[in-house]
């Protein structure tokens, strides 16, 4: 399973609406000992968040699900703001950012990097 969103998934990422904030959901299984290594990606992808106006929301330990299939297990959550497509976007392709992907990448088993929107983003729809 790919840990990395290739140029072409990126390319329709970025040609995709709707316009403004989004939240990445990322869910993220670590190789045996990578979790050093992801913890040294964060520290350093920070600074990048800030260049660019994410913030981390949210990151934890997975538990033990409650509803999900076999190997649908996770190690970690991570739920990312970004102001909108075009800074996500901006930071991947950020030379100085991309020098420390290798960490998050060696790091990795399997990930899912889902982006969301807010549902009030899109007319008529409603949280229930």
């Amino acid at each position: 399973m790919a840990v990395d969103p290739d140029k072409a998934v990126l390319d329709a990422f970025a040609r995709q609406g709707p316009e403004g904030p989004l939240v990445m959901l990322n869910l993220l299984r670590f190789t045996p000992d990578g979790r050093p290594s992801y913890e040294e990606y964060s520290r350093r992808a920070a600074v990048f968040l800030s260049r660019y106006g994410g913030e981390l929301l949210y990151a934890g330990d997975g538990a033990a699900p409650l509803v999900a299939g076999e190997g649908q297990a996770w190690d970690a959550v991570l739920l990312v703001r970004y102001p909108d497509r075009e800074a996500f976007c901006g930071m991947v392709a950020d030379p100085e950012y991309q020098r420390i992907t290798a960490l998050r990448t060696r790091a990795l088993s399997e990930a899912v990097l889902q982006p969301t929107a807010p549902w009030t983003s899109r007319p008529g729809a409603r949280p229930s």
